[in-house]
């Protein structure tokens, strides 16, 4: 017969692996795919890929997909036996579940046409995002194998929603009337990618060139500059402007990793 101290030990990751497995399955409903409407349609079409001067072209969402295999890779390695009482897996499933819930609940504020109520979910969502970074910063991964389910999946989490997050809100502002005090559309649009690049930058040197947040903000940002250049809300000074802040925060992962982890980290470790 089980003690309790295995059945708790159990209980846990069961518990994270259903709520990854009904946030996948809330996302899949969420999305329009069978029932309700394309992400691209709802809220009158301002989260379509013309929706607003910041979003994203279309093809950049099927990053979706790999984050959503990596979460249910995830709910299947945080429940090994090896896992189960792991530190680094103990303190991350509860933030896991909840962004993967938050997900799911963002995809259905949508369907129902709320931009407002939209954007204070994928805050907390990127919030969520954010402390798993620092989880993952304090508590690194001892494996390959986790450093590619948890960091690669959570880190490509957390660069996108990033992105999005910027493409929410420039819905929202649209939605509402909102024309920038005056101020030429591609300026605000140039100043706000600026900002998107030095957060993605701090990320990078936070996280010691973690590759996921990176590329996953990289992956966004060229996409803005694919929906500016072909579509139909063009933009030449934005398309550049994402596609120099793309290329930036590339920079950085790769100047960080070198610093964290090139010959001359080696040296000054030994």
């Amino acid at each position: 017969m089980p003690t309790t101290t295995a059945r708790s030990g159990t209980l846990a990751p069961l518990l994270t692996a259903a709520a990854m497995a009904l946030a996948i399955a809330g996302a899949f409903l969420g999305s329009g795919a069978v029932v309700g409407t394309s992400v691209q349609d709802v809220a009158d079409g301002w989260l379509s890929a013309d929706g607003t001067i910041l979003a994203p072209g279309s093809g950049a969402f099927s990053i979706w997909s790999i984050i959503y295999l990596g979460l249910l890779l995830y709910a299947v390695v945080q429940f090994l036996p090896s896992r189960r009482d792991d530190a680094l897996h103990r303190k991350l499933r509860g933030w896991a579940a909840a962004s993967g819930l938050l997900n799911a609940l963002w995809l259905g504020v949508v369907q129902l046409g709320w931009l407002g109520v939209s954007v204070v979910v994928i805050f907390a969502l990127l919030a969520t995002l954010c402390v798993i970074l620092v989880i993952l910063r304090r508590t690194p991964e001892s494996n390959l194998l986790d450093r590619v389910v948890l960091g690669g999946t959570f880190g490509l989490y957390l660069g996108w929603v990033s992105v999005a997050a910027v493409a929410n809100v420039s819905a929202l502002l649209a939605s509402s009337g909102f024309t920038g005090f005056g101020l030429p559309v591609p300026v605000i649009a140039g100043a706000v990618l600026l900002v998107v690049a030095a957060i993605g930058v701090g990320t990078a040197v936070y996280s010691r060139g973690r590759l996921g947040p990176g590329v996953a903000l990289a992956w966004g940002l060229v996409w803005i500059t694919v929906g500016r250049s072909d579509g139909g809300l063009e933009s030449t000074p934005v398309a550049v402007t994402a596609a120099s802040a793309a290329a930036l925060v590339l920079v950085a992962v790769v100047a960080a990793r070198l610093v964290t982890h090139g010959p001359a980290a080696e040296v000054a470790r030994s």
